[in-house]
């Protein structure tokens, strides 16, 4: 069930913008990455938040909302969300907040926050809270993903979904913070590895966990 946003909206004179943002997730098109994902995405802020994670809360959350503004499936949409933030929060908040969130929108990328970087750590393990999903949600997100692609084949989203989640699994660990990796760490590697056997990839090579 869908949940609104809006009530995690930081700012309190830029409304028109929250407006745009929300509809650019509501876009009939996304599957995955929908109103639905944003919401989570800040539910698991608050939860990590809530359990000691020390971060400046405002580039934050804002780029939470950026992150996946633009979203098509093409391989540079961090990179437009990113554009999408720096054009959109320029003369609405200080250059240095503008420049952070650009920042953390990038870095949902790659999720690779260096240790020493509290806020990337926080967004990119609220971003990959999906991961350590109950099985029904984690199936209901496997599904919303496909119909992101219904344009490729069978076989080709196959291909191509198993290289991302040998990417994922072969990281030693997926997420970041203190509270992330001892709750989701495990949920997630075992939800890895049920979809990578149900895709056919039994073993993920040089895989180190910690």
């Amino acid at each position: 069930m869908l949940h609104d946003p809006r009530p995690w909206w930081p700012l309190t004179d830029a409304d028109d913008l929250r407006e745009e943002l929300v509809a650019a997730y509501a876009s009939p098109q996304r599957g995955y990455h929908d109103v639905q994902h944003l919401v989570e995405v800040l539910t698991r802020l608050d939860e990590i938040g809530e359990h000691g994670a020390v971060v400046r809360h405002l580039p934050v959350v804002l780029a939470a909302w950026f992150h996946d503004a633009v979203y098509d499936g093409e391989r540079d949409a961090e990179e437009r969300s990113a554009a999408w933030a720096e054009d959109a929060l320029t003369g609405r908040v200080e250059p240095d907040l503008v420049e952070e969130v650009v920042r953390l929108v990038r870095l949902t990328e790659t999720h690779t926050p260096d240790d020493d970087d509290p806020s990337g750590c926080l967004l990119s393990d609220a971003d990959l809270a999906i991961l350590a999903a109950p099985r029904e949600r984690y199936d209901e997100y496997v599904a919303a993903v496909r119909r992101e692609f219904a344009h490729l084949d069978d076989a080709t989203f196959a291909q191509g979904r198993a290289q991302v989640l040998v990417g994922l699994a072969e990281k030693r660990t997926l997420f970041h913070t203190a509270y992330a990796r001892e709750h989701w760490e495990a949920p997630a590697r075992a939800n890895l590895e049920a979809e990578l056997a149900r895709l056919g990839v039994d073993e993920v090579p040089g895989r180190q966990v910690s």
